[in-house]
């Protein structure tokens, strides 16, 4: 009984054990969103319950309106008032390519198009030096670019026409979200906002919860 009381404590630490599904619907979207996603070129994925959206209790202390990008976990979370947090799955980037820090959203861009770097296209065979906006494109239905002072970081957090591949560690770099989520979080972003991207083990776990950063997002930037 002593173990399993442990066990409760580090999970009310963790700051999941209490969370409500959040239920995906349209309402955000545009017709033009309506359209593309109705003629998407990949099949429809079943996003496991972990990572399909939910509010949870947040217990880090980042300022509402803040995005904090745990990759350990493969959860990107947009930081509400009143200790809650909108949990979203995310693809992440291999250890390797993946960035970690602080940036802002620098530009917001819906269904972007894509230049892939030279460095994408060293690595990967067959890159198109240009895709298109739409549902086939990589970025899908949005962008949000993350800069470091006036400077383009080159990583992005984005749309995917990948969405079985939430939940994994395979981008080169960027977060990709599902289309539905990437839309829902655009949305509420505005520009110049926070995002705290951790570095690999820094994230939180039931029995080892970290903050990454103290004080409110302006005192930080």
């Amino acid at each position: 009984m002593r173990a399993f009381a442990v066990l409760v404590a580090a999970l009310a630490l963790g700051g999941c054990i209490n969370q409500t599904l959040e239920p995906a619907n349209d309402a955000s979207m545009t017709p033009r969103d309506k359209k593309f996603l109705a003629e998407a070129p990949y099949a429809k994925a079943v996003i496991p319950e972990p990572y399909r959206r939910h509010i949870v209790d947040y217990h880090r202390k980042e300022a509402p309106g803040t995005i904090v990008v745990d990759s350990d976990a493969r959860y990107l979370y947009f930081v509400l008032p009143a200790g809650k947090a909108i949990r979203y799955g995310v693809t992440v980037g291999e250890d390797a390519l993946a960035f970690t820090g602080i940036a802002k959203i620098g530009r917001k861009e819906e269904w972007p198009s894509w230049t892939p770097t030279s460095d994408i296209k060293a690595r990967l065979t067959g890159i198109p030096n240009f895709v298109s906006p739409g549902p086939h494109n990589p970025l899908g239905a949005r962008g949000l670019y993350l800069f470091s002072g006036n400077k383009d970081t080159l990583y992005r957090i984005h749309g995917t026409n990948q969405p079985e591949f939430i939940g994994a560690a395979i981008s080169s770099g960027c977060i990709r979200m599902t289309n539905e989520d990437v839309i829902d979080l655009y949305n509420r972003v505005k520009m110049g906002s926070v995002v705290v991207v951790l570095a690999p083990k820094q994230g939180d776990s039931p029995f080892n919860p970290r903050v990454a950063l103290g004080g409110s997002a302006s005192e930080r930037m």
